[in-house]
């Protein structure tokens, strides 16, 4: 099938049309990206400078904040550049890269957070076997294939979206390109793009979350059968609560954002729930994980 784009670029409109919020919104945004500069790559040195801290567990936690790092990288700097410009373009070509690192990213945190979640049972239930079954080549290959099972996803989004016809408008009614801005202005049919959306993308949310559903309810039944001991609770505790509040705090927004997906959905509800898991979740996550 023949590309019938017609469309060379699109204009952001952005997160608000007031343009006195702009230099407000510009100030509120441009901190909450440095915080997140700043925290996650204060747990990445630290990682990397600790030898007590080479195990699987802060292993993991430094490709979550190498994570959150490189999608708020992707998302902010482009929305602050918009409250700078009354009218804020982007090629078609730079709209399909960051459509592809948008869900790149985004998904491969989340296959993360289910491989953390492993990690975590193994901790708890199998203490004595641990360092055998997370041994340095397993943890790797782990982290390794989240990463691309990620890029696999993104790519197959950004080449169905680029095969699309557009021919004008080009007004895409968000802050950044991401696939359902993007149906809204297609020419054609967008029955496969959807379809993605409430299969496969449905299923790169939905299969970790479960996963990690079961991993604690493995926890939980384990602790409740063999272990009497409060400070093995409390261990338990310490060690996994952290981790299921960041899963809640990725997941919720996400579930509503893709896996009930609709091109006619409320543009304000999903910019809102995306600001969420772009500039809040990442701000919030080396707080949560250094308390």
């Amino acid at each position: 099938m023949e590309n019938q784009t017609v469309v060379s670029e699109f204009i952001l409109m952005g997160l608000t049309n007031f343009f006195k919020l702009q230099n407000l919104l510009f100030t509120i945004f441009l901190l909450l990206y440095l915080a997140i500069l700043v925290g996650n790559s204060t747990i990445i040195i630290l990682i990397i400078t600790e030898p007590h801290l080479h195990t699987p567990m802060y292993f993991f936690l430094g490709n979550l904040s190498c994570l959150d790092i490189f999608f708020s990288t992707v998302i902010v700097p482009k929305m602050l550049a918009g409250f700078l410009t009354q009218l804020y373009t982007i090629s078609f070509k730079g709209c399909l890269v960051q459509l592809h690192f948008l869900h790149f990213l985004g998904s491969s945190e989340g296959i993360l957070l289910g491989v953390m979640a492993y990690d975590r049972c193994v901790a708890m239930c199998k203490p004595l076997h641990y360092t055998v079954i997370m041994r340095r080549e397993v943890y790797l290959l782990m982290a390794a294939a989240a990463w691309s099972t990620g890029f696999l996803h993104a790519l197959m989004h950004a080449v169905v979206t680029a095969r699309l016809p557009f021919c004008g408008p080009n007004h895409i009614e968000y802050f950044f390109c991401d696939v359902k801005p993007l149906l809204k202005l297609a020419c054609g049919s967008t029955y496969l793009n959807l379809m993605l959306l409430n299969t496969v993308t449905s299923c790169i949310i939905m299969g970790p979350f479960i996963f990690i559903l079961l991993s604690y309810l493995y926890i939980i039944s384990f602790l409740l059968l063999k272990v009497n001991s409060w400070s093995v609770w409390q261990k338990a505790f310490s060690t996994c609560g952290s981790h299921l509040i960041v899963v809640a705090l990725l997941y919720v927004p996400a579930f509503f954002n893709y896996v009930l997906p609709t091109v006619s959905t409320s543009t304000q509800q999903d910019m809102m729930v995306t600001l969420i898991y772009s500039t809040i979740i990442p701000v919030l996550n080396p707080l949560i994980y250094t308390l």
